[in-house]
């Protein structure tokens, strides 16, 4: 197969074979919202031809089939299925014995319905048909969007799924209270010659449709494995001393997150082990306040002062119980100090280079000298005053002596060194050598020519002739 299009939402792959030039689709392994290990797959099936199968359709509607044909049939096979009316084409996204357990785990009754068949594999003309109906739902929502606005109807439509034979499609919306659509599903129908199915969703069914990253780097939980949604309220920030912060607290669907639920009965249960302070504890020099307590470790850090935290006190559960009880019986304890206990401290993680890598500090020797540092080295590189780098290391690995009188002259004299740059220096060499007549007029010739082309360069960039240069004037000759 090649040309492949993904198609996420469905969880398959469209192309053209090689061979045919046919339309083909393929599963993604692992592309499907709400997907399921299927841990008993390995395991022998002792049901009849006769099973039911669970489909799964655009992103997490999911429905449960009969194989009334005895197909042979794996996890992630595409199949045409009945629907109401006409067929629909999905993926296997279950089978055998787990389909019990996942009935079980959803709610669903078998008890004396009548399931839809499974009728066959898709051909060439379903393929191309279910392709044609998935490039329509864009395009789709967008109008519906607009005439729902039209109308003035106070409702969201945040998706649109069509049937594989386009004959029905499902619109599904999202609104605060009842909304009359009646008129809405007659243009509708009128438009798009489909028939039209409302479907109401609440705000966390259109995150885990839609999907997306979450604030831990995951995808959404709902896109991914959750399907029943409980009630999260903000006494599970509370009860695990995080700050109610409404934009942290808050996930893509503007609720509170679902993992708010997953670790309170943890924190719940190490909060009723500590014990209740209802005032200060008394002692002989001060009264000492609760300023925070560390529920999972079991700590409680008291102060004298309570808007200040400057001498705060530890102390374990078992020792705040024990002064407790000494100050219901109308006594004081001389000092807290002596109950405070010194909290063991937690094993910070460290690095370990075990793939070989080099230090990650191997460029900050290079990067503190700056610009300059960097110089330096392509000089002594270059060859370049590798000389002062030569000077420079053997004196700091001379040792240091008091310098005389003579030595410090010495040096502070000034050495006739190399430029710092290959090129030769200006002027004369030394006193000693006067510059003839011909290098002076020749000096003086290049500083004229570069003045003229600064000129001709400046007046280009803004736009004016350039001005001639006078000619200098020869000397008179007597």
């Amino acid at each position: 197969m090649s040309c492949c299009k993904k198609k996420i939402s469905r969880g398959c792959c469209f192309g053209v074979s090689e061979q045919t030039g046919l339309s083909t689709v393929e599963n993604i392994s692992g592309g499907h919202k709400l997907e399921v290990y299927d841990w008993m797959e390995h395991l022998p099936n002792p049901l009849s031809s006769d099973q039911i199968y669970e489909i799964q359709f655009k992103n997490t509607r999911k429905g449960f089939y009969i194989n009334s044909e005895g197909l042979s049939l794996h996890k992630g096979d595409i199949v045409v299925v009945e629907s109401q009316p006409g067929l629909d084409i999905g993926t296997v996204s279950m089978c055998g014995d787990l389909v019990a357990r996942q009935m079980k785990r959803t709610g669903f009754n078998p008890t004396g319905c009548e399931f839809k068949k499974i009728l066959r594999r898709p051909g060439t003309y379903d393929i191309e048909r279910w392709q044609e109906a998935i490039a329509l739902e864009h395009s789709t929502m967008i109008r519906s969007r607009v005439i729902s606005s039209d109308l003035g109807l106070d409702m969201k439509i945040g998706d649109v799924e069509y049937q594989a034979d386009r004959l029905k499609a499902i619109f599904y919306y999202i609104a605060d209270q009842r909304v009359d659509f009646r008129e809405l599903i007659k243009i509708l129908a009128e438009q798009f010659r489909i028939r039209v199915e409302m479907k109401q969703i609440g705000a966390r069914q259109e995150a885990g449709r839609i999907g997306g990253i979450a604030g831990c780097g995951r995808e959404l939980c709902c896109s991914t494995w959750q399907n029943n949604f409980s009630s999260v309220g903000i006494n599970a920030a509370r009860v695990q001393d995080i700050s109610p912060n409404p934009q942290k607290l808050a996930g893509q669907c503007g609720k509170l997150k679902c993992c708010l639920n997953y670790e309170m009965d943890v924190y719940a249960d190490a909060r009723s082990k500590m014990p209740r302070i209802n005032g200060p504890l008394e002692a002989m020099d001060a009264q000492y306040h609760l300023i925070k307590a560390d529920v999972l470790r079991g700590l409680m850090y008291f102060a004298s002062n309570p808007h200040s935290i400057s001498s705060v006190i530890t102390l374990g559960k078992e020792q705040v119980r024990e002064i407790i009880a000494i100050n219901r019986r109308g006594e004081k304890i001389e000092s807290i100090e002596s109950y405070s206990i010194q909290p063991v401290e937690l094993d910070e993680p460290t690095y370990e280079n075990v793939v070989g890598q080099d230090s990650l500090t191997r460029f900050d020797s290079s990067s503190r000298g700056g610009r300059g540092g960097r110089g330096r080295n392509n000089r002594a590189a270059r060859g370049t005053g590798g000389d002062k780098v030569a000077d420079g290391a053997a004196r700091q690995a001379a040792p240091q002596e008091s310098p005389t009188p003579e030595k410090s002259t010495q040096e502070r004299a000034p050495q006739n060194r190399p430029p710092q740059n290959n090129r030769p220096a200006r002027g004369p060499k030394s006193n000693s050598e006067p510059q003839s007549a011909k290098t002076v007029e020749g000096e003086a010739e290049n500083r004229s020519r570069s003045r003229n082309n600064n000129n001709r360069r400046r007046a280009s960039r803004e736009g004016r002739p350039a001005r001639t240069p006078q000619e200098p004037k020869s000397p008179k000759t007597e």
